[in-house]
């Protein structure tokens, strides 16, 4: 599985999937702006853990667009 990012503005959203134990994946997304200044990036992980690598990323791909969906530009 490759990330993927989703840009809203200055906003950066990049998906992911890390392994967890037995066998088990969780999706999580890195948001970043990109104004210039230091960097202050914040992790979000998804609820829960899924059997599929696939289930997994389409969830945080989900959450990418949740997340950026809430930033008023």
């Amino acid at each position: 599985m490759s990330t993927v990012t989703y840009i809203k503005g200055l906003f950066k959203a990049q998906a992911d999937v890390r392994v967890l134990d037995h066998g088990l994946y969780q999706g999580w997304v890195q948001l970043s702006r990109d104004d210039g200044e230091d960097p202050d990036d914040t992790v979000y992980e998804v609820e829960g853990t899924s059997a599929s690598e696939n289930e997994a990323f389409e969830e945080a791909k989900a959450l990418a667009h949740r997340i950026l969906g809430e930033i008023e530009l």
